[in-house]
């Protein structure tokens, strides 16, 4: 690939080679012992603290050595998304990229750029000659996209410097200056089990072909979640014929929404053609209420040749839907601060049966600490009201916009002599990590940028090349102005 902007392609090159090194979310250690290498072959000091959070320091080019220390700040881990029918393996193979028109994606697969630009970006400027700079700290974290666990163990002292600029924004012409908090809720349903009657036959009924996306920046472009759609499905089945469960999963991260779901069950075998047809009006009713925003949604029954010794009885069975369906998901509630702003959301995340129970994960979000608290305790209660057992985790602060910040101030100024035009200034419905970071060091004064990034969390992934020069003209101007 060759692109008009000559830092456009060094930056790609090694975007290319990040993208060779596996790093799904819990799985960096690969990509930190190759940074490990890199900087000691360049000479910068490299550290990493107890959870192997990465930080590496890039002396001030001539003229800026008593200038503040700058921090660049991305993450080092990557969403592990795939389409059906993909054979990728996440734990050995490359991404594999690909260019389609002003475009880079992956072969059907997420494409690591959320958040591996962010690291080739800042390689490549550690080693780019001629370019004035303060001192920087390139800090990269582990496990952001399971819950922003590697910031959350940073500690103020890992790091110098107190302006911080996170490459982890998704709009090139946006300034992030403010983001959402959150927490996760994990939910255990008991359900009661029984023999499997005689002449029941066993079928699997698929929910897929749907987009989901990032639980933050997508929950509002109505979308379906995969999970509510298998339960409506399973809902218009028990409306008619006896069903029991064996089991039932979906979902593969807190911040992803699902994308696909399937359900086995015993249905009599008099009643499985009536099951079909019953699917297929599901079908027909759900896709005429999405027809706009999943066009490639399917829900479909198959005969499995799987085997199970004990079945769900159809009571509990029964109830399992009930909670699936009166669980929330999407938005709860739009800022009335900022407009066009989801305030408060839900995403339902994860379900399967473990121990013969059903586990449910939910991740909730706001802007609003309170309604965080306030939604946590909704879905906990609807868990008790069935005798069910909840306990949440993973909370992590929302970032509070500061307006008068003299960071934001100069990038405004710099973006608008580059581009003849101002930038949008602007909170995100996501969790970043710039958040927690406030929270522990509140005199840190941040923005977050990055290149133009579609639909983040899954095979759609995609980025707009031409972004990645114009976010490192302005790095480089910005940083320039910093002495």
């Amino acid at each position: 690939m060759k692109f008009e902007h000559e830092k456009t392609n060094d930056i790609l090159r090694w975007f290319e080679k990040i993208n060779q090194i596996p790093r799904c979310s819990g799985n960096e250690e690969a990509i930190i012992n190759w940074l490990k290498n890199w900087a000691e072959q360049n000479h910068f000091e490299i550290k990493t603290d107890e959870v192997e959070n990465v930080l590496i320091k890039v002396p001030a080019s001539s003229g800026y050595e008593k200038s503040p220390v700058v921090v660049l700040q991305g993450h080092l881990d990557m969403v592990c998304e795939k389409t059906p029918d993909s054979i990728h393996d996440f734990a050995n193979d490359p991404i594999k990229l690909m260019q389609d028109g002003e475009w880079l994606t992956a072969d059907k697969t997420t494409l690591g750029a959320d958040n591996g630009i962010a690291i080739a970006m800042a390689m490549t400027l550690a080693l780019e000659k001629g370019v004035l700079h303060p001192p920087l700290e390139l800090l990269f974290t582990v496990d952001e996209e399971r819950g922003l666990v590697g910031a959350s163990m940073l500690t103020p002292d890992f790091f110098e410097g107190r302006i911080l600029v996170n490459i982890d924004s998704e709009e090139d012409e946006y300034f992030m200056v403010g983001c959402a908090g959150g927490s996760d809720t994990h939910l255990s349903l008991p359900i009661e089990w029984t023999n499997i009657p005689a002449a029941y036959q066993l079928v699997k009924i698929n929910a897929g072909g749907m987009k989901g996306g990032h639980s933050g920046l997508d929950i509002n472009a109505e979308r379906a979640n995969a999970i509510k759609i298998l339960a409506r499905t399973l809902y218009f089945i028990t409306q008619q014929v006896d069903i029991m469960l064996a089991d039932i999963n979906s979902g593969t991260a807190s911040n992803v929404i699902p994308r696909h779901s399937e359900a086995f069950v015993f249905v009599s075998e008099s009643d499985i053609e009536q099951v079909k047809t019953i699917v297929l009006k599901a079908e027909k009713i759900l896709k005429a209420e999405y027809k706009n925003t999943e066009p490639d949604l399917f829900i479909n029954v198959d005969a499995s040749d799987k085997t199970y010794s004990k079945v769900v009885m159809s009571d509990s069975t029964n109830e399992v839907i009930d909670f699936l369906m009166v669980l929330p998901h999407g938005v709860d509630a739009m800022s009335t601060d900022i407009a066009g702003l989801v305030e408060t959301s839900n995403n339902l995340a994860q379900i399967n049966v473990e121990d013969k129970q059903l586990k449910v994960l939910t991740s909730q979000r706001s802007a609003v600490k309170s309604r965080i608290e306030a939604l946590t305790h909704r879905i906990e209660a609807v868990a008790r009201l069935i005798g069910g057992e909840t306990y949440s985790d993973n909370h992590y602060p929302g970032w509070q916009p500061n307006l008068e910040s003299p960071l934001l101030a100069k990038s405004i100024e710099v973006y608008k002599k580059l581009f003849n035009k101002a930038p949008v200034v602007e909170a995100i419905h996501a969790g970043l990590e710039t958040g927690i970071i406030s929270e522990k060091v509140p005199s840190m004064d941040m923005i977050a940028i990055g290149p133009t990034i579609k639909n983040p969390h899954s095979p759609d992934e995609k980025m707009l090349v031409s972004s990645i020069g114009k976010i490192w003209d302005f790095l480089l101007a910005l940083l320039k102005e910093l002495k």
